[in-house]
């Protein structure tokens, strides 16, 4: 019998993949899917399990819409993904509102889970954390009509100490250069005009198909997709950032100028505990190559601070590096003790309040960074991607290439009448902390 679903997805843009591939099962099997869970006789949780703070938002999502069978409409709760894979037994026993469980290999069996939870069997359907994107499967869309994320392998082979990701999506698995083209021209024909490609570890993307890394073959073969407008690369480490690849980003229009490298941390000590292969010396030399290379690039990096054994002078010589570099995008995340994981049985682990003190010391630091790294946009002329209607005075909010979807900034256009969805040349004529403003040519 048909049922009307809803679907809450936590964490990460690739948990939103998984979940618009279980929404595309879902509507082929003839469920409704709906937008608000009050209005849902199911509810599925796609949960995230990477750190600390993303368990406590699933345990506390999932907790919020149990009460949901309180009224009467919902009859079936189930959990997906990250949490899952870990922590199965415990979701199970801990929240006996749950009424079925699928793990991040499994998500392609959610019918069968929905229609097995209906009957009272609470099933728990959690195998190997492997899953094949090779397959045709159907996939509704959950982000806008004009952009849509391209999930280019799962699972990755890195071992470091502080991460937990290889435990809930096994080792590194690509897919063929092939399959994503495929998917890529099919996005094109509904209209998307911005894809990005997205992975654990894009930069080591075909080591297990082809022998040696292809991301530079794949960019180009993506780009020559008819209608995409802009491809957007992310989580390219840099110990694999040779350079092919380097000359296909700089080299080719339509991949946008924008880096995503994921460093983590500036000192060689720290760096060696996190049982990262990178060393000071050579990001420094790679990201000075990069900028040489493509004078107008945006980089945007991911740092932990207060992992185990950071010194006060550590966390010092961190600033001064994210002073000297002037990344354009930076996120900051605590460390977080992840059980299972190298790092978690390290001497050292520092309080949860300096570890806070020190990530919005580094923000403050980057916040005028940002200021002043935007302020070079004023006066330029920028393709902007326009997105929504600000609802007032003829503005408009969008992105430009610079600026990846929901997670760096916009930029607010004048102009009148502009089509959603589509890259309109726009010239810069205000910059803030994180957002530009503009008008149209």
């Amino acid at each position: 019998m048909p049922e009307k679903v809803a679907i809450v997805t936590l964490g990460c843009e690739k948990n939103l993949v998984d979940s618009e591939i279980m929404s595309g099962l879902m509507d082929r099997e003839g469920h409704t899917l709906v937008d608000d869970p009050n209005d849902a006789t199911v509810v599925i949780v796609n949960t995230c399990g990477f750190i600390d703070a993303a368990k406590e938002e699933s345990v506390d999502t999932i907790l919020d819409l149990a009460s949901l069978k309180e009224k009467g409409r919902l009859k079936s709760l189930i959990v997906a993904g990250c949490l899952v894979q870990r922590y199965k037994e415990e979701l199970m026993k801990e929240i006996p509102e749950i009424d079925g469980v699928v793990g991040t290999g499994d998500f392609g069996k959610i019918n069968e889970v929905i229609n097995q939870s209906l009957s009272g069997r609470r099933p728990v359907i959690v195998g190997n954390p492997v899953f094949s994107y090779e397959e045709a499967l159907p996939r509704k869309r959950l982000t806008p009509r004009h952009f849509a994320h391209v999930k280019i392998a799962e699972g990755c082979d890195n071992a470091c100490t502080f991460c937990s990701i290889p435990m809930m999506r096994g080792a590194l698995r690509s897919r063929s250069i092939e399959s994503i083209v495929s998917e890529v021209e099919q996005l094109a024909a509904e209209g998307v005009r911005e894809v990005s490609l997205i992975a654990q570890d894009t930069s080591n993307y075909g080591v297990d198909l082809y022998g040696s890394p292809a991301l530079a073959s794949l960019l180009n073969r993506v780009s020559e997709v008819k209608g995409i407008h802009w491809v957007r690369l992310h989580y390219v480490y840099p110990g694999a950032f040779n350079e092919e690849l380097l000359e296909t980003i700089a080299s080719n229009p339509k991949i946008c100028k924008y880096i995503d490298m994921p460093l983590q941390h500036s000192e060689d000590r720290i760096l060696r505990r996190m049982r990262r292969p990178d060393r000071q010396r050579d990001i420094l030399s790679l990201i000075e190559k990069i900028r040489s290379r493509i004078p107008d690039v945006a980089i945007r990096t991911s740092l932990i601070v207060g992992f185990p054994g950071e010194t006060e002078e550590d966390f010092e010589n961190l600033l001064r590096f994210v002073q000297q570099v002037q990344f354009d995008r930076l996120g900051v995340f605590t460390y977080s003790k992840e059980e299972g994981t190298p790092a978690s049985r390290l001497p050292d682990h520092l309080p949860e309040e300096v570890k806070e003190e020190r990530a919005n010391r580094l923000m403050e630091l980057q916040r005028q960074i940002s200021n002043q790294r935007n302020q070079r946009h004023i006066g330029r002329d920028l393709e902007v991607l326009i997105e929504s209607y600000d609802g007032r005075n003829d503005v408009y909010v969008g992105r430009s290439q610079y600026d990846a979807p929901e997670i760096d900034g916009e930029v607010f256009v004048r102009g009148q009448q502009l089509p959603i969805g589509e890259v309109i040349r726009t010239r810069i004529t205000h910059s803030f902390e994180f957002d530009l403003a503009g008008e149209v040519l």
